[in-house]
């Protein structure tokens, strides 16, 4: 085979998928920025903000890694030209995700106290939280349903229709946060944080309508669930439980930054929220070339086309290098206006511009981590991620946390940290691609 992986290719995929993949950071960064500028307790609400999409997110990479699954599945299948064999699968996956989302929400609802004690939250800032949270993990259900749904478009090589839905909440999200935190004059009364969460769910409910309306319009993937399973639902399982290990392990690095950022005060934590949102957002940007690397891969894997494959792997370096300096360079042209957007609280100001230069340095060592992660989703080698994460977190990022925070470097500690986790976390990928794939590449 001689498939030629051009830039323009990449782009049409990658593009996209990264407009897609920014609408979630930018529903927490729209929360934030909003929330940070409210007249009353803006510190202490931008800090429950920070808390609240940290459990979140938890949640949304534990369960979302269907999208992963169901992506590298479909495009295997179309790449051996045999789709009828997999076509059942989606509409099984996502009933059995979208059920889990249910009894999550049954399981955490009256323990949102409890919850949000862990991460160190107290008095207003708990009050706060729990708040917050009671309204907008109501809208976890429809966050996962469009996010199996995006998987498999990506599987079917189509990121044009998740684009579309992305922009449509995105703008949803950003008109209603400004009405209903700040309310309008006679008609609307101000929400202040829970308005942002009401903003959030209604935004997350319109994606899936709208995910529903192109699936069954422009593919010919039911969402009717059938049975007996689909023969590579073993599988689909098994690639689930080796992400929800590894998304376990990622989320005890979310878990000890939030906590310990807490424990040093209002100041940090809202400092914090504000340095890992844009830490988010810098990741999911990067995410849409992570994402043509998903579905480029499993298609050519599929296809067992390994030649095409390591040219694949060899652009994405180059443009993943090239793009995470950019958004160093951009962060660094924005560095002071970027904080002011968040809030005017000088002492959270100065925390933050004290540590945001480390998320900026961190950006291309990001995009590659991400990007392979991408790569191997895409191969279906969910084993080896899993065993990459476990290790870059309990033996890199855990110790030199403890190790800096012991030494009072606080969010110096938190950030430090974040840098040698995703270093750890990028570099195996790139040797493993490499070391099996350059030899059969010789042989196609």
């Amino acid at each position: 085979m001689n498939t030629t992986i051009t830039l323009k290719h990449i782009n049409k995929l990658a593009i996209p998928a990264l407009i897609s993949g920014v609408s979630e950071p930018i529903l927490s960064l729209t929360d934030a920025a909003i929330v940070g500028n409210i007249e009353v307790n803006a510190t202490e609400s931008l800090a429950a903000v920070g808390i609240v999409t940290t459990f979140l997110s938890m949640l949304i990479w534990v369960l979302g890694q269907t999208r992963s699954a169901i992506s590298s599945l479909v495009s295997q299948y179309l790449g051996a030209n045999n789709l009828d064999a997999i076509k059942s699968l989606p509409a099984q996956a996502i009933f059995i995700i979208t059920s889990l989302s249910i009894l999550i929400i049954i399981t955490t609802y009256p323990f949102a106290t409890s919850i949000f004690k862990l991460y160190n939250a107290s008095n207003l800032i708990l009050d706060y939280s729990v708040d917050y949270y009671k309204i907008r993990v109501f809208g976890f259900p429809f966050t996962l349903f469009t996010i199996a749904v995006f998987g498999t478009f990506r599987g079917l090589q189509n990121t044009y229709y998740p684009m579309l839905i992305a922009i449509v909440g995105t703008i949803v999200n950003i008109v209603l946060d400004v009405v209903l935190v700040y309310g309008v004059d006679g008609l609307i009364p101000a929400m202040n944080i829970k308005g942002a969460a009401y903003a959030s769910v209604f935004a997350q409910l319109i994606m899936a309508v709208l995910s529903v309306y192109y699936l069954l319009r422009k593919t010919e993937i039911s969402l009717k669930p059938t049975f007996p399973f689909n023969k590579e639902i073993k599988n689909f399982t098994l690639m689930i439980f080796n992400l929800f290990i590894r998304t376990i392990a990622l989320n005890v690095t979310l878990y000890f930054a939030s906590a310990f950022s807490t424990s040093y005060g209002a100041a940090y934590i809202a400092a914090y929220t504000i340095a890992i949102n844009l830490w988010f957002l810098g990741a999911f940007i990067v995410d849409g070339y992570s994402s043509a690397g998903n579905i480029l891969s499993g298609k050519l894997y599929g296809q067992k086309n390994y030649k095409a494959l390591v040219q694949l792997s060899n652009k994405l370096i180059k443009y993943g290098i090239f793009l995470g300096i950019t958004i160093a360079i951009i962060g660094g042209l924005l560095y002071y206006p970027i904080g002011n957007i968040f809030t005017d609280d000088p002492e959270v100001l100065n925390q933050f511009y004290n540590v945001f230069w480390i998320v900026l340095v961190m950006q291309p060592f990001c995009a590659l981590a991400f990007i392979f992660d991408g790569v191997f989703k895409g191969l279906g080698k969910m084993k080896y991620l899993r065993n990459v994460l476990l290790f870059s977190t309990f033996v890199v990022f855990v110790p030199i946390l403890f190790w800096l925070d012991a030494l009072d470097y606080k969010l110096y500690a938190i950030f430090v940290a974040m840098t040698f986790w995703i270093i750890s976390r990028g570099l195996p990928l790139i040797i493993k691609f490499r070391k099996q794939f350059l030899s059969l590449s010789q042989k196609t």
